[in-house]
């Protein structure tokens, strides 16, 4: 019985450990970062927003109907004089009103003609495309953010595995000098420098151990995954870094493909609205309405209620702007010139969004190159301090040669990382340039 319930007790908690023990590859970490990241909700809502904006502008153009009600009591009746000779040879103080006075009303509107409010009907479109483009530019932002951090915490893990195996290699030299001093065959001062470049590993692993932590926390923060949860990445080797060579990229980039400049001219667009509907409001608006209500009067309150009059009328109302003080004008041209503005910056942007494609193209193209020839030179750094680590322990070279070959080969290792993560940013930036960030989370 005991064997059953431990076997059930482990069923129930294996989901939560496969969990705490899963590896997240940078796929993983974007999609978790897409879906609960909290400035998805904040954009998502904003989408909402717009559409709750477009039923908005197309109520100005429904019908609306207003009640009102309302009960007066006249302390002291305002009194209206009658001239004499009317009906008396003297004036006359006539209240034309009781004590008591209620009313009810029921009155609808309906625009007929109003060219500013059709108008602005238009701008619903352009409101969701905005809403829409927001939350693309979100993930896009998400996606460079996510990538760049992912990739940050790769290169620091590649570098402890590299001082790692240097601090092996510097901990057996270590114990054969040792020895050599014990049997009086190896010099203190060449113990002391092997220690040096020792204790030197030792502190750019506690360096490294600390920058990884932060990428790691930083990586956290743009997933939106808890900062206090563990999160394993995967561990990468140098050769599954090294970027797969490509053929000649072709020149795919199409402004259009940005986000960023799609949502300038989404914006223009809606400028444009914006200047056609304030020169539509110098033209003519034109409504049709109708009540129905009743009043009723009494020296006292209940005769007020008891003793209602019905009365209903239906109309039109028809209103033309005559003479403003030219402040229409004024602010027609104020739009006209924001909408000019924005499409002669549509055009700047256009040209500063090539340059960065093809700066970017040209920057990849330089970093695969600097990443296979940093590769190769840690292949010749590490035979060459093979070769003298295999002379140096015949006796056939001295320390100096041996240390000068391990320095070799953490310089070559140094530089290696630097073009990799070069690479990486290298490759992103390009994606984001072409406006492919997209393409580029949903081919990983």
């Amino acid at each position: 019985m005991k064997n059953i319930q431990y076997c059930l007790l482990l069923l129930l908690l294996a989901p939560g450990f496969l969990h705490a023990q899963q590896r997240w590859d940078l796929k993983s970490c974007l999609s978790y970062g897409l879906k609960y990241h909290r400035s998805t909700r904040v954009y998502q809502n904003e989408k909402i927003a717009a559409n709750e904006k477009a039923k908005e502008a197309l109520a100005s153009y429904l019908p609306s109907i207003e009640g009102t009600g309302g009960l007066a009591d006249n302390i002291k009746p305002q009194v209206s004089i009658i001239p004499a000779g009317l009906f008396s040879p003297t004036d006359m103080k006539v209240a034309f009103t009781k004590r008591y006075n209620t009313s009810t009303q029921v009155e609808l509107n309906q625009p007929i003609f109003d060219q500013s409010a059709i108008i602005g009907l238009k701008a619903n479109k352009y409101n969701k495309e905005t809403a829409d483009l927001n939350i693309r530019n979100n993930d896009e932002a998400l996606i460079y953010n996510i990538s760049n951090a992912y990739y940050q915490v790769h290169i620091y893990q590649l570098q402890l595995m590299l001082l790692h195996a240097n601090e092996e290699t510097y901990r057996e030299q270590l114990r054969i000098s040792e020895l050599g001093v014990s049997k009086g065959v190896t010099a203190e001062v060449d113990l002391n420098k092997i220690r040096v470049n020792y204790n030197n590993t030792m502190s750019d692993i506690n360096v490294a151990e600390r920058n990884l932590e932060q990428v790691s926390l930083q990586l956290k923060n743009e997933m939106g995954y808890p900062l206090s949860e563990a999160l394993l990445i995967d561990t990468l080797t140098l050769t599954s870094t090294l970027p797969v060579p490509e053929t000649q990229r072709p020149d795919t980039f199409q402004v259009d493909n940005r986000s960023d400049f799609l949502l300038s001219k989404a914006k223009a667009s809606l400028l444009d609205i914006n200047a056609k509907q304030t020169r539509a409001g110098k033209l003519p608006t034109l409504s049709l309405y109708a009540r129905y209500g009743s009043n009723g009067f009494g020296d006292k309150l209940g005769q007020s209620f008891s003793s209602q009059n019905t009365f209903s009328v239906i109309g039109l109302t028809l209103k033309v702007p005559i003479f403003n003080g030219f402040k229409k004008n004024a602010q027609y041209q104020q739009a006209r010139i924001d909408l000019l503005n924005a499409q002669e910056n549509m055009k700047l942007d256009a040209d500063k969004y090539k340059v960065e494609y093809e700066n970017a193209k040209t920057k990849l193209v330089k970093a695969e190159a600097n990443v296979a020839n940093d590769n190769r030179n840690i292949e010749l750094a590490r035979s060459v301090f093979e070769s003298t680590n295999l002379q140096y322990q015949k006796g056939v070279t001295d320390l100096t040669d041996w240390l000068n070959a391990q320095n070799s080969l953490k310089e070559a290792q140094n530089n290696y990382l630097n073009s990799l993560y070069s690479f990486y940013t290298a490759r992103i930036d390009l994606e984001k340039a072409n406006g492919t960030l997209k393409e580029y989370y949903n081919s990983l």
